[in-house]
């Protein structure tokens, strides 16, 4: 299957060199260099993540409740953007303001030219996804690192995709817990707080979420798989 991608994307004259990539285990899609996310086209390279389809679950989701709970122009930051697919997709979708935070200058650049690509207008900001933040939001989202230091994960995806944006201290638990022990101080009064999450985090993420957002709807939800993969935390 990935041999017939290459075949339909990568020039007859690179093909043979895309084809040893591909048989030396890097990724089809660093190999062509873009993706299709959310049907808009991404570029992509070894320092962002290749985007997934539950990513486009959490940017779905997200949307039909803001359409939901909010009804109105939002602000909205993504925290550890990498490719940018989720800011930018949200930008394209709805009627908002997006800031798109990354530590990685490199990630950063990846998104920038994203954004140029999508023909869209965010706000990057290079810094760490734990830093204090400068403003209110409607609309807190992440997708961050979440894979256990001690977890097996696929060889394609760790010999291959940047381990910033994989791993987390506490068994893949520490960048939920510090955001939602803070993220309160940066949200409106009507919000939301929108993450993908490990399929074996979301009973103890809805329980640590209900020590910090007492009166929130807090709702851990499955992907298309049957998987717990997404947290929502919707102060109305």
């Amino acid at each position: 299957m990935d041999k017939e991608y290459l075949k339909k994307y990568v020039e007859p004259s690179k093909l043979e060199e895309a084809l040893k990539r591909l048989e030396n285990g890097e990724p089809v899609q660093y190999i062509v260099g873009n993706v299709d996310f959310y049907g808009y086209n991404f570029k992509v390279n070894k320092n962002v993540l290749i985007p997934r389809f539950e990513t486009e679950e959490l940017v779905e989701k997200t949307i039909n409740y803001i359409k939901k709970y909010l009804n109105k122009k939002v602000d909205i930051i993504d925290l550890g953007t990498g490719s940018g697919c989720i800011a930018i997709t949200l930008k394209k979708e709805i009627n908002c303001n997006v800031d798109a935070l990354d530590i990685s200058l490199d990630a950063l650049e990846v998104a920038k030219t994203n954004a140029k690509i999508n023909n869209v207008e965010i706000n990057f900001i290079n810094d760490d996804m734990l830093n204090p933040l400068n403003k209110k939001y409607d609309v807190i989202i992440s997708n961050p690192p979440y894979i256990s230091y001690a977890e097996e994960i696929m060889d394609i995806v760790k010999n291959n995709e940047p381990e910033l944006a994989l791993y987390a201290k506490n068994n893949g638990l520490y960048y939920y817990e510090e955001l939602i022990k803070n993220t309160h101080k940066y949200l409106k009064e009507k919000s939301i707080l929108a993450f993908e999450i490990g399929y074996m985090q979301g009973d103890y993420l809805k329980e640590y979420s209900k020590k910090y957002f007492k009166n929130a709807i807090i709702k851990v939800e499955k992907d298309l798989s049957g998987k717990d993969r997404f947290l929502f935390i919707i102060n109305v």
